[in-house]
């Protein structure tokens, strides 16, 4: 495999995982999971021919091999239009930007709220703590949900329910029960677009498209959660906090309609024979009643691959054992129409038990690349937080004494922070990706992507120590050293949650889903 990346001793594929060849399973060859032949490469040994070998498929440039390999379905997501997937996403990314408030939402202003409803700290605390309760327990359901019914009807319903619980919250008055639910439902509505826009990515593009869409899904993610404090310290001194519930309520029911009609769903089942992979499934194990699938095509040699498009290809003739199989390879569905695609469900994507993928999160965490990727954006990721919770303690009091809105501000060093760091993955996540594709003779390997974890380490390590030493000198250093430690640690955070994210989606293709 090279680079000092572990040959794969078992043979066969592992469920879950990309294989290296798109051979037909009848060849005794190992196969590689995770790899994939991205460049060609002339001085790479080339992998054995076989006449059932399927023709691959390549970008526009004839230079990259597209993985993972679109079908030949028009409503393949891999098929569509760049502009279309890319749209897309930029409309889940700005909803997440509007979902990624409702947690920091209370932050800048705790204090302002304690005095408003009469309780301690602690109960104004707990306002958060639910609310991140409501997130985990609706993603383990969702994910669930995604796997087997698709995304886009979990996308809607978690814009309603944010739009519906922040007007809640905001009509809340003094009612501290009322509000205590509205932010546990708030969080449910968060969940879908905090576990599944990564996952999407995966689903909307190729290997080589993913490290700038994967880094603007994150910045989403994460740059929102770190602006609000910002606006919120503002908008309680100006116009009343309740209007910080209001707004976001105001801007999820703008972006409603668009998702609705310009969100489609992503995901995609996809025959066992061109699955870049399979979650639990063996990849052995038929689908829709194919049995014993065999391909026929010519070799890679002697291919001529089309320049039309990424889906474009050369007819391709087929032979199955089963003549049960024939609709299933020898017909070409339809392109959905524009009414159709507005439809909540259009079929299951798997034929799993649900009640089993509900659990499938819990044993996963005992798997080293799942383990490790948990690890990698949840370690910083609870420095963050408990900057974040002592920031408050430290700047509103002696001797700096800062107000709410100050407090606020302070937030801005982690969003430029936030900022860099997805500037840096999305610059760095394809070009060092890249590289090493050169220097391993055209093989592509999911462990490239880790590579950005060095800069975490890095970028976390001095925000950290930064932080502590300032922070705890706060009278000697004042505040802007402080912010400007937490900007680097903030940026390391990213930095790791891109890579991780990254890793997790090209080498475990379902693994995203159980986060």
């Amino acid at each position: 495999m090279g680079l000092g990346i572990l040959e794969v001793k078992s043979h066969g594929p592992v469920p879950g995982q990309q294989e290296s060849t798109l051979l037909d399973s009848r060849l005794s060859l190992t196969k590689i999971v995770g790899t994939s032949n991205v460049l060609d490469d002339a001085s790479r040994p080339a992998f054995p021919q076989s006449p059932d070998a399927l023709p691959l498929k390549y970008d526009k440039s004839n230079a990259i091999i597209l993985v993972p390999q679109p079908t030949d379905d028009p409503n393949d997501p891999l098929n569509w239009p760049l502009w279309k997937r890319d749209v897309i996403l930029l409309i889940l990314s700005t909803m997440s930007v509007i979902a990624s408030t409702l947690s920091p939402l209370l932050a800048a202003n705790t204090v302002t709220l304690a005095i408003y409803f009469g309780r301690d700290f602690t109960q104004m605390a707990l306002l958060t703590g639910y609310h991140l309760c409501g997130v985990g327990v609706a993603g383990v359901i969702f994910v669930a949900s995604a796997r087997i019914w698709g995304k886009r009807h979990l996308y809607l319903l978690g814009t309603v329910l944010i739009i519906i619980s922040s007007a809640w919250g905001g009509a809340a008055g003094t009612n501290y029960a009322s509000l205590l639910w509205a932010r546990v439902v708030q969080g449910i509505g968060l969940a879908p677009f905090e576990a599944l826009v990564n996952a999407s990515v995966g689903d909307l593009y190729f290997v080589h498209e993913r490290g700038k869409r994967m880094a603007l899904s994150n910045l989403a993610l994460f740059g929102g959660a770190f602006f609000t404090p910002v606006l919120v310290g503002k908008i309680t001194q100006t116009i009343g906090w309740e209007w910080s519930f209001y707004m976001i309520a105001i801007f999820a029911g703008a972006l409603l309609p668009f998702i609705f009609f310009f969100v489609p769903e992503t995901a995609f089942a996809r025959p066992e024979y061109q699955a870049s992979s399979r979650s639990g499934e063996n990849a052995s194990t038929p689908l829709n009643g194919v049995h014993d699938l065999q391909i026929s095509g010519e070799s890679k040699d002697s291919q001529t691959p089309n320049q039309s498009g990424p889906a474009s290809f050369e007819k391709q003739s087929t032979d199955f054992k089963n003549r049960n199989a024939a609709p299933f390879a020898n017909t070409v569905p339809p392109k959905a129409t524009f009414l159709q695609s507005l439809r909540l469900f259009n079929g299951r994507k798997s034929d799993a038990n649900f009640f089993k993928l509900l659990l499938r999160p819990f044993p996963l965490f005992l798997h080293p690349a799942v383990l490790w990727a948990c690890l990698i954006q949840g370690t910083l990721i609870g420095w963050t937080v408990m900057i974040g919770i002592v920031l408050a303690a430290i700047f509103l009091g002696p001797p700096l004494w800062f107000n709410e809105v100050e407090t606020g501000y302070m937030y801005t060093g982690p969003f430029v922070g936030a900022i860099l760091g997805f500037i840096l993955s999305g610059l760095l996540a394809d070009w060092s990706t890249k590289i090493l594709i050169k220097r391993n003779k055209g093989i592509y390997e999911p462990e490239f992507r880790i590579v950005l974890v060095t800069l975490q380490l890095v970028f976390g390590c001095v925000g950290l120590y930064g932080f502590g030493v300032t922070a705890e000198q706060v009278a000697r250093y004042g505040w802007f050293l402080p912010d400007l430690f937490f900007a680097f640690e903030v940026g390391g955070m990213v930095l790791g949650a891109v890579a991780s994210a990254l890793y997790i989606v090209d080498a475990h293709r379902s693994s995203p889903l159980c986060f």
